[in-house]
């Protein structure tokens, strides 16, 4: 890569993590107007559907298993994503859906946090990078309160697609997790082709309600202040976010929303920890 690719590149992603925080601000003082509608488990609508969706099975943050909820007044248009996509030789493929509070500080995770911070070293040209940057770029990627995490709302999904007869997945330039330049939804860093192939994805998405994050090419939601705020509505979001008991699908507004899940504190250690190494 030529100093002037990489220099194009570190400028881009600084510009767009800047856009993200700014989000991030915007989302931490919406209105919400919590609805208390119930989750229902995604496996099995597409079951009683009879419908081909793919869940992955990865362990979440400290070996959880993953919860496919999602609010009750969303599985319907959810079920019509679903639909489409298997007529248009496609499947979705679940990558992560609702989220506990434990389950959001996946930005501990090491593999995820080194990636991170290894990212703002490069925009910054420092070993040891300024901890309110580093703690903005991992709430712009990794929320980190439960406000501005709307997998807590249980009105999100990260999702691939792949082809329906041959499980190959389609290309958006990157597969997920991807954290870097590449992860904005219209980066130019990558073909023609992926670029299109998300084009696509996002415009069937988008009719049947589902917004995309603009920073993070798997990233779908609606009902929430992420979508609100997105369409410019200029509505409360009905929802907000919640604990859910998994037996009844019955949720409880999270107390306090706006505190930090994880601290600043938090974040020196481990980067600390990782820079000694």
């Amino acid at each position: 890569m030529s100093t002037l690719d990489d220099s194009a590149r570190r400028e881009y992603w600084t510009r767009m993590m800047d856009d993200a925080d700014a989000f991030m601000q915007e989302i931490t003082i919406y209105p919400v107007k919590e609805c208390m509608e119930p989750m229902v488990s995604l496996r099995d609508a597409v079951e009683s559907a009879g419908i081909e969706v793919v869940f992955s099975d990865k362990p979440h943050v400290h070996g959880l298993p993953r919860q496919y909820f999602m609010r009750s007044g969303l599985i319907k248009q959810y079920l019509a994503v679903t639909k489409e996509m298997n007529s248009r030789g496609w499947m979705l493929k679940m990558e992560d859906c609702y989220r506990t509070a434990e389950m959001q500080t996946l930005g501990l995770q090491e593999h995820i946090f080194n990636f991170i911070l290894e990212k703002v070293q490069w925009e910054c040209g420092q070993d040891t990078p300024p901890l309110d940057l580093l703690y903005r770029r991992l709430g712009s990627l990794i929320a980190l309160t439960p406000k501005v995490g709307t997998h807590m709302s249980g009105s999100a999904m990260d999702v691939s697609v792949l082809l329906r007869d041959t499980g190959e997945e389609l290309d958006r330039g990157r597969p997920y997790l991807e954290m870097s330049e590449l992860t904005p939804m219209e980066t130019p860093f990558i073909s023609e082709q992926a670029q299109q192939n998300r084009r696509d994805i996002t415009n069937l998405m988008q009719k049947h309600g589902f917004m995309a994050y603009p920073w993070e090419f798997w990233h779908y939601n609606d009902g929430d202040a992420y979508a609100e705020l997105l369409n410019k509505t200029g509505r409360p979001a009905k929802y907000g976010p919640i604990s859910m008991d998994p037996m009844t699908g019955s949720v409880t507004p999270i107390e306090n929303p706006t505190k930090p899940i994880t601290e600043p504190e938090i974040i020196r250690e481990l980067m600390d920890k990782v820079i000694a190494r």
